[in-house]
């Protein structure tokens, strides 16, 4: 069976990586909240070897990251566990620092609202989150590309849909968490650096 393939996760890897590279500079276990198809679970891990990195995602999209993780035969890098950001229970105990890409203009409201709450619960003190995607400013789009995606996305699922800076901002204050950075990123994306406080 062939392993899934992204070509935005296959363009947007080596900018990425210069972001987080910097972020998590210390020994740490990065949690991977959504990896899709496992490829930046694997180039992140190769690149990063002072970090294990922990994919994680629903349990369907499983088997096609592993398939890349057991090509992969990296040291660091685990087999994916299942996590959905609503459940009551993550898989884990405590998080030293999370990376998550393109997942909170697909995920529901409540889901984005889940995904936080999970910071406020697990995150340990003075972790740090990078948060990769497209945001609005003060309800307006940064670009047309990212109107028509948000319009795309609708289309699929009303409830998706490209989020407003601001509101991100309101759940991580509430979460105890602190954006500390917004980089611009190719393709009128932005990589978000937030600190637990």
């Amino acid at each position: 069976m062939n392993k899934p393939f992204s070509q935005s996760s296959e363009n947007n890897k080596q900018p990425i990586l210069q972001v987080i590279e910097t972020i998590f500079r210390k020994p740490a276990t990065v949690w991977e909240i959504g990896s899709g198809t496992g490829q930046h679970a694997c180039y992140f891990a190769q690149k990063l070897p002072h970090l294990q990195w922990q994919a994680t995602d629903r349990e369907e999209n499983l088997p096609g990251i592993n398939r890349w993780i057991e090509d992969a035969k990296l040291d660091n890098l685990a087999t994916s566990l299942a996590l959905n950001v609503s459940d009551t229970q993550w898989p884990c105990q405590q998080i030293e620092a999370i990376f998550t890409a393109n997942t909170l203009h697909i995920m529901h409201w409540h889901e984005v609202e889940a995904f936080f709450s999970g910071l406020a619960k697990y995150l340990s003190a003075r972790a740090s989150v990078c948060i990769y995607g497209p945001f609005n400013y003060q309800r307006s789009y940064t670009s047309t590309s990212n109107e028509q995606f948000d319009k795309w996305l609708k289309a699929r699922d009303p409830e998706s849909g490209i989020r407003d800076f601001s509101e991100i901002e309101q759940l991580a204050n509430a979460a105890g968490v602190t954006i500390q950075d917004d980089h611009a990123m190719p393709a009128n994306n932005r990589l978000l650096v937030l600190l637990k406080n």
